[in-house]
């Protein structure tokens, strides 16, 4: 039996929310890519630290890198 959240639901239902939403969503994406591969003949990606333009025969086009932050002062405990 799953246990039950202060607000009474369970946890889960909680859990297959969202790994229903999560593989609608990414479904969504990959269709919606195939959609404007198949008008434009190519796709904006990010990949590997760069912007790139990858067409429909498999080539890539490298656009500009994704400026990367230079000081992150992150506290580690």
């Amino acid at each position: 039996m799953a246990k039950k959240t202060p607000s009474g639901r369970s946890k889960k239902r909680a859990y297959l929310t969202k790994r229903i939403l999560i593989s609608a969503a990414t479904s969504g994406i990959r269709d919606a890519a195939k959609e404007t591969m198949a008008t434009m003949g190519y796709v904006v990606i990010a990949e590997d630290g760069w912007v790139i333009r990858k067409f429909a025969d498999g080539t890539r086009e490298k656009i500009e890198p994704i400026p990367q932050p230079h000081n992150l002062n992150l506290a580690l405990d």
